[in-house]
């Protein structure tokens, strides 16, 4: 019996370590069919330094902090208890091996037997969040092949037992040392067995836990997209080559267009060839650059980011994880034709041939199709018609949760930008809508297709002038700010009401500022998300022109769009600038004491019930979170009260990825579903308001509460930026009369 244990037992060994090192070589030939990154080697002593905290610290899986915890037990258990595989080989054929120096060490024997405890604690845990979560609807395991990760929990539950066994074993032969170097195993196997029973009961439990392991390596190494096995070693490049050096996610600035390595200018497109033009963006699987498709390989089908994002939350097709999947299929399914030499191709199976000839983003893909009904994930050849459905790739948001919440670093929304650049500039197909958004950018420098000469109608009316750059101040040298108003703070007449309170607290405060008036122009933002890099480009260069020649340093704006642009973009483009949201500014005015909000008399309009949303482009983007809250918490009399989905895991409004352009016909609307929720927070309070901090998303927002009004929930309820909410106060402690910003709102359009 142990001759037939040993022999299987270093015969799935041979055969699995052959497979894996095949699989390796696969993968990393799959992975090199990609284009060349825009940098991600820099600052290699940043980077080493937070893939060890990330690793070992697990920041990314903590935020599920139950699994995250969980899981860090397991991934600590893969890397000690692989010790114990190596002790499993020499009890093949000494019963009584121990490893040198540290086997018999009694704190090594009673870490192996802690940590594997408490391992399979664990893993039974993330089994049954698996099992529970696996029926529920559209939840985030939904598309997950579940049959992959229960093989590998099982694996690993199978791993611990043997060791725990093993150990018990060990216990009875008489050269280990008594119960005291097996304190939590010593009581699992029964005393009196016979000397021959326990050497072969150890043989045989040993090659049991390595053919375990072994038959794990096969598994995985016939299964190259089994990204729940393969991210134990694909996450850690992925961690280290991730965007930032400094360990942020890839959020905020958008990446350039990336020709062949080189990112894309004003000055590059005019000499680009004409094949060149062809390769902007993603239209192809190997247009993607390396660290893309090391992206696909990485995912582990947590469904993490599926579970946070706003689109398939309300009924749209889009997964960030279904999207990945299709993705890694379609590029191992298509490899073996873009590695074969041309000559051969004709001679490659014919699933393959057909694979490469699927274009990428088409109507009618079968996977779309299924996550858009409720089906289970389809990513077969066969009869396809595309890899991506264009519903799938227009319903993002840009909002970043899914990039937020990855724990192995994948950068979604920077992929389907890709996709969508290819779309607008190689085959101009888009949604009908962006026409006229491009239409006003490009003819008159704002989305609303308005008239230059209106940009400063928002300061009519208000008790003091206006300073404008070029006409009353030379350049922004002689002021402490540049106000940047924003194409919706400019236009939309709600946002009109933000630009006017903060202009006001800032007169209040002392504070100088001046802004560009007609010579300001759209920053970009929507143009750029929507995958119009040429428009974006032309508008950014222009606003680059006018701040150099304004000697703009330190710009506030009530626009996270225009900050995350301002600050995190046009850095780009050479321009560095030091830019500020108005509720960070204004809560240093607050804290300094220029500015001193007061409570109204009792049942005034001090006595608010406030709920804050977070803007995506503020929170999650730029990590400003804090300003606001404490702008609102400062408010004397005000109630402030925080929705369940709030902070990293706040919820879109809706209007990011340049949505705020284009109609949702399919599932519920997103601005509904935030809408809803704050509702619920706010309840039954006479005198309540949703704050926030964004122009996108007070029209979003304040659009939902009229559709709510209109089905008799909500009455009392506002939207209103925290701008304006402070102002209200502060001008109460002045004994102002002045009508409230707040009673002013005009109709939701």
């Amino acid at each position: 019996m142990t001759t037939v244990a040993i022999v299987l037992a270093l015969l799935i060994t041979i055969v699995g370590v052959a497979l894996f090192a095949r699989a390796v070589a696969r993968i990393v030939g799959v992975i090199k069919v990609g284009q060349p990154t825009l940098g991600r080697g820099d600052e290699p002593g940043r980077r080493w330094r937070n893939l060890f905290v990330e690793s070992f610290g697990h920041t990314r899986m903590l935020q599920l902090s139950g699994v995250g915890a969980a899981h860090w037990v397991v991934f600590i258990g893969f890397m000690f208890l692989f010790l114990t595989l190596v002790t499993a080989y020499g009890q093949l054929f000494d019963p009584a091996f121990a490893l040198p120096l540290i086997g018999h060490f009694f704190l090594y024997e009673w870490l192996t037997e802690a940590i594997t405890w408490i391992m399979i604690v664990s893993i039974l845990a993330l089994m049954a969040i698996r099992f529970l979560g696996v029926g529920v609807g559209k939840g985030r395991f939904f598309g997950s092949r579940t049959w992959q990760a229960v093989y590998v929990e099982l694996t690993i539950l199978g791993i611990g037992l043997c060791i725990l066994f093993l150990r018990a074993l060990e216990h009875q032969l008489p050269e280990t040392g008594g119960r005291f170097h097996f304190p939590l195993t010593w009581f699992l196997v029964p005393g009196g067995l016979g000397a021959e029973t326990i050497a072969t009961a150890i043989v045989v439990l040993a090659a049991l836990k390595i053919i375990i392991s072994m038959a794990w390596f096969c598994v995985i190494g016939l299964n190259l997209t089994m990204g729940v096995a393969w991210h134990r070693f694909t996450a850690w490049p992925n961690i280290w080559f991730k965007r930032e050096a400094s360990g942020r996610p890839a959020l905020g600035a958008a990446q350039p267009v990336n020709v062949g390595g080189t990112p894309l200018t004003m000055e590059s497109i005019e000499e680009l060839e004409e094949d060149a033009l062809e390769q902007l963006g993603v239209g192809r699987v190997e247009d993607f650059s390396w660290k893309g498709l090391l992206d696909f390989t990485s995912c582990t089908e947590c469904g993490r980011c599926q579970s946070q994002c706003p689109a398939w939350a309300t009924g749209k097709p889009l997964s960030p994880k279904l999207l990945v999947m299709g993705l890694r299929e379609h590029a191992y399914a298509k490899a073996p034709w873009l590695q074969a030499a041309e000559s051969a191709r004709a001679g490659l199976p014919e699933t393959v041939r057909a694979e490469a000839e699927r274009p990428l983003v088409a109507a009618g893909a079968p996977d779309a199709a299924a996550q858009a009904h409720g089906g289970p994930i389809q990513v077969a050849a066969d009869g396809a018609v595309g890899v991506i459905d264009p519903d799938v790739l227009w319903s993002c948001t840009a909002c970043g949760a899914c990039v937020q919440q990855c724990p192995v670093d994948i950068e979604h929304v920077d992929h389907i930008l890709d996709m969508r650049r290819y779309e607008v500039m190689v085959k101009s197909e888009f949604p009908e809508e962006l026409n006229s958004l491009y239409k006003g950018l490009e003819s008159k420098g704002n989305p609303w297709n308005l008239n230059k000469k209106g940009r400063m109608d928002w300061a009519k009316g208000l008790p003091f002038e206006v300073p404008v750059v070029g006409t009353d101040v030379e350049d922004l040298t002689s002021v402490d700010y540049l106000f940047w108003v924003g194409c919706a703070g400019a236009f939309e007449d709600r946002a009109k009401k933000t630009t006017q309170a903060v202009a006001e607290l800032l007169h209040t405060a002392g504070v100088t500022f001046a802004v560009l008036g007609k010579n300001e122009t759209c920053t970009g933002d929507s143009a750029r998300r929507s995958g119009n890099e040429f428009v974006y480009l032309q508008l950014a260069e222009e606003n680059k022109e006018t701040l150099t020649e304004a000697k703009a340093q330190k710009v506030v704006t009530t626009c996270p769009h225009c900050l995350n642009t301002l600050r995190n973009e046009y850095r780009q483009l050479g321009l560095e600038l030091d830019v500020v949201h108005h509720t960070q500014l204004l809560n240093r005015l607050v804290r300094d004491g220029r500015l001193t909000p007061a409570a109204g008399p009792a049942g005034s309009a001090g006595g608010r019930t406030i709920t804050y949303h977070d803007p995506c482009y503020l929170g999650r983007h730029n990590q400003v979170y804090a300003p606001p809250r404490e702008l609102l918490g400062g408010i004397p009399g005000a109630t402030v009260t925080e929705m369940p989905r709030h902070g990293t895991n706040s919820f879109c409004c809706g209007a990011g990825g340049a949505q705020m352009w284009m109609e949702e016909r399919i599932g519920t609307r997103v601005n509904l579903n935030r809408t809803k929720e704050a509702l619920t927070v706010l309840g039954q309070s006479d005198r309540a308001a949703v704050a926030t901090g964004c122009p996108f998303c007070r029209v979003m927002l304040s659009d939902g509460v009229t559709a709510e009004q209109a089905d008799g929930r909500g009455e009392n309820v506002e939207v209103l930026d925290v701008a304006q909410l402070l102002l209200e106060s502060v001008r109460r402690g002045e004994d102002v009369e002045t009508p409230s910003t707040a009673e002013e709102q005009p109709e939701a359009e």
